[in-house]
């Protein structure tokens, strides 16, 4: 049993994300290829396969993906594809969304620029990224997750219209109850 296993027991009942959401309200074009980075156990590839999207969904826990094939209903499977990987080595394949809700802080910081270059990449013009990145004051700064301050959010958001960009900080609780200092990024953007 993984140490995620107690992160993926507390927000299995938890809806889509707000940023997934508003990302997909922004959208008038047919549903095509989205990649869903660190989908965990599916609360966020559910929804883009009921609104008719195809989804890569990637996550580094065989566990999470397991547990996302059983719960995808059976009519929805043909649209789905399941890939165990890091973000770190992934090749990113053209897309038309990339999701990736509180997951891109657990790529490897000095691999991070790389990872963002390459999810701009694969992103076709029209296209769009939502998910959150995590402020150099949040208390996981010194933990080893990759960070950004306001001159490299400014820097990483150059190729994109940005459709919501708020910044939040606050004390508050991790998904299993431990103290954290929070300081989020929340973003949705549509690519130029």
């Amino acid at each position: 049993m993984s140490h995620w296993t107690s992160y993926y027991t507390a927000t299995a009942a938890g809806g889509p994300r707000e940023t997934l959401l508003q990302a997909l309200s922004s959208r008038s074009d047919p549903p095509g290829l989205a990649l869903d980075l660190g989908c965990g156990t599916g609360r966020d590839t559910l929804v883009l396969l009921e609104r008719g999207w195809q989804v890569l969904a990637v996550d580094a826990e065989a566990e999470a993906l397991s547990t996302l094939r059983e719960r995808t209903p059976t009519l929805l499977q043909k649209r789905l594809e399941t890939r165990q990987a890091r973000f770190e080595t992934l090749e990113i394949p053209p897309c038309d969304l990339v999701n990736s809700s509180f997951a891109l802080p657990f790529c490897e910081p000095a691999r991070f620029p790389l990872l963002w270059t390459g999810i701009t990449a694969a992103v076709r013009p029209g296209g769009l990224f939502c998910g959150q990145l995590l402020g150099e004051r949040d208390s996981w700064a010194s933990k080893g997750v990759a960070v950004v301050d306001a001159a490299v959010l400014q820097q990483l958001l150059r190729d994109w219209q940005v459709l919501l960009q708020r910044e939040e900080e606050e004390d508050g609780h991790t998904a299993v109850g431990r103290p954290k200092h929070w300081h989020i990024h929340h973003l949705v953007l549509q690519r130029r």
